[in-house]
């Protein structure tokens, strides 16, 4: 019985879809099909999932094989751990997944301090948007994700801890016409006849204007970057505006690139929580174990 099958089939059980867990897993459909056959023929040719509806449910003894699912997949990632000991293996590497701001903003002070702590530890840091961020969390190709919203994934997947909040700010020029006269507070009206930069779908920021300002529509939007620093350089040479994190756009002011515009009708446009998130009951080596209770006691 192969480990990744059951693997499979604890994901197909949240999925509750062959075709969307197949795309999520790059594999063909009917491959993800014949590792549940595989595993149905192995526990002596029972049926796990009722294929007689059209809604997914699985059968009696698909929910009585999922919890003992579970109990696998732990004791293997326990029996991992303790023959990486046995084999006195001294170093780990901790692998981050982050999008931009918690990335090079919030995580950083963390990382250098446990690493102060414990020498042995390599930390590798991939910077993503948030969706990428949660994917590749989810594939188990990291072992942490800094994130600054769950997309439309269900919170319940993750163990996860609060590192730190942020609001979102219009941003323009500092020669912008919006700016002319002395303005101070600006009215939408006014703004929204300028082209407005937008972030790529996928990113947390993206999202969280997306759902937090009511306006969001009526905005001019006439380019997609993926990359705030490339936003802040096109904004800073341009009529353009669009939107920022607080820590990022501080920076960019404080460096004379940018102005952050305050609304008139809406003196905050959105806010939100960052996050570190890991794999609910996810089993942890020694040294991630120690960065992740190290960041709790921190916070």
């Amino acid at each position: 019985m192969r480990i990744e099958y059951i693997e499979s089939f604890i994901r197909l059980s949240q999925y509750k879809s062959f075709s969307n867990l197949s795309k999520e897993l790059s594999i063909s459909q009917s491959t993800l099909s014949h590792r549940i056959f595989q595993l149905e023929e192995e526990l002596g040719n029972i049926k796990l999932i009722n294929r007689t509806t059209k809604k997914f449910e699985l059968t009696l003894q698909g929910k009585l094989f999922l919890e003992y699912a579970h109990k696998i997949i732990g004791l293997y990632d326990e029996c991992q751990e303790r023959l990486n000991n046995f084999q006195k293996k001294i170093s780990e590497t901790i692998i981050i997944t982050t999008s931009k701001l918690p990335g090079a903003h919030i995580l950083p002070k963390y990382i250098t301090d446990f690493k102060e702590r414990y020498p042995q530890v390599h930390f590798k840091i991939l910077i993503n948007n948030t969706k990428e961020s949660i994917k590749i969390l989810r594939k188990k190709e990291a072992n942490f994700a800094g994130i600054g919203s769950f997309m439309n994934y269900n919170r319940n997947e993750f163990d996860y801890l609060k590192i730190g909040d942020d609001t979102i700010h219009f941003i323009c020029s500092n020669n912008h016409e919006l700016l002319e006269n002395g303005n101070e507070k600006i009215n939408f009206d006014d703004l929204k006849k300028f082209p407005f930069i937008s972030r790529e779908n996928g990113s947390g920021t993206r999202m969280v204007f997306e759902n937090q300002f009511p306006k969001f529509n009526e905005l001019n939007i006439k380019l997609e970057i993926n990359d705030n620093d490339s936003i802040i350089s096109a904004v800073s040479e341009s009529n353009y505006i669009s939107v920022v994190s607080q820590l990022i756009g501080k920076k960019a002011v404080d460096a004379g690139l940018i102005k952050i515009i305050t609304l008139e009708q809406y003196p905050q446009i959105a806010k939100r929580d960052i996050f570190i998130s890991k794999l609910k009951n996810k089993k942890l080596e020694k040294l991630k174990k120690e960065f992740w209770n190290y960041i709790k006691e921190k916070i």
